[in-house]
């Protein structure tokens, strides 16, 4: 298995307490009442738990307030196109293994959140922005694809846009939001004038919830790194192909994984996801 170990990168903790949560959800918490910083932090004071608010789901950690904590993963292959899934999240804690008779502790369970999965510091999450928030810096992506793209580009321009190292959609980043608005309705007024349909365009403001999956583009596991509230963290973006297969309907149909505090090698506390790796021979 060793021949499959990724190291992801790092995240922050300033604040004491790291979160592994859903990153559709992560900025629903403070809509739902108490922030997540609080829950997690009363989570973290009893060793660590699980932490659910309607459709929200995080589990929350003591971690080392001084130092960078490391993230890796073990993969297996996608049953969707076989190219390698996380099996197990990893974090360092940068805490000592305190149990004595035990080797694990469980915390509970996570589903593969559709939006993609975030590790980082409770504190610095309590900032981090969804969809429906405004983006920090003003700006947005354009994004289009369909039947007439090639000749939208031939009337509009923009660039291809690399994702998962294949060629993406034609667009254009980081314009001003109202910019991108008006872009991406000129090219549906030219598609209703000319074609009626056959073209489909988006824009994406930048949110965290976008930048963190514009910033896994480039990673064979779709991981990214940014800052939120001053702080480093990872996103894992997941492939819609592979979620489908996998992890489709998530809580609700019982697709959920557990989430463990252990011992490492060195006598070290990690946190683990584990993701059982599909199995093939039951096709």
């Amino acid at each position: 298995m060793s021949e499959n170990f990724f190291d992801l990168g790092t995240v922050d903790a300033p604040s004491g307490v790291l979160v592994l949560g859903m990153a559709g959800g992560i900025d629903q918490w403070r809509k739902l009442g108490r922030p997540l910083s609080e829950r997690a932090r009363t989570a973290a004071a009893g060793g660590g738990g699980h932490l659910r608010d309607g459709l929200s789901e995080a589990v929350a950690l003591p971690a080392a307030e001084d130092r960078p904590l490391k993230v890796r993963a073990v993969t297996s292959p996608s049953p969707f196109d076989e190219e390698p899934t996380i099996a197990t999240l990893e974090v360092g804690l940068g805490l000592p293994w305190r149990e004595t008779t035990v080797r694990s502790v469980p915390l509970g369970d996570l589903p593969v959140d559709r939006c993609g999965m975030v590790v980082g510091d409770a504190a610095g999450l309590d900032a981090w922005t969804g969809w429906d928030d405004e983006p920090a810096d003003g700006l947005a992506d354009v994004f289009y694809w369909g039947l007439y793209a090639d000749e939208a580009h031939a009337c509009f321009g923009g660039e291809r846009i690399a994702q998962y190292g294949i060629d993406g959609p034609y667009g254009w980043l980081d314009l001003p939001v109202a910019e991108a608005a008006a872009r991406a309705a000129e090219l549906d007024a030219w598609c209703d004038r000319v074609h009626g349909k056959g073209l489909v365009s988006s824009v994406e403001e930048h949110t965290d919830l976008h930048r963190f999956q514009r910033a896994g583009w480039r990673h064979p596991l779709r991981v990214g790194a940014i800052e939120v509230g001053g702080c480093q963290v990872l996103g894992i973006d997941w492939d819609q192909g592979d979620h489908s297969i996998r992890h489709s309907g998530e809580r609700a149909a019982g697709q959920t994984y557990p989430v463990t505090l252990a011992a490492d090698e060195a006598g070290e506390t990690v946190m683990r996801w584990t993701i059982p790796p599909y199995d093939f021979d039951d096709e």
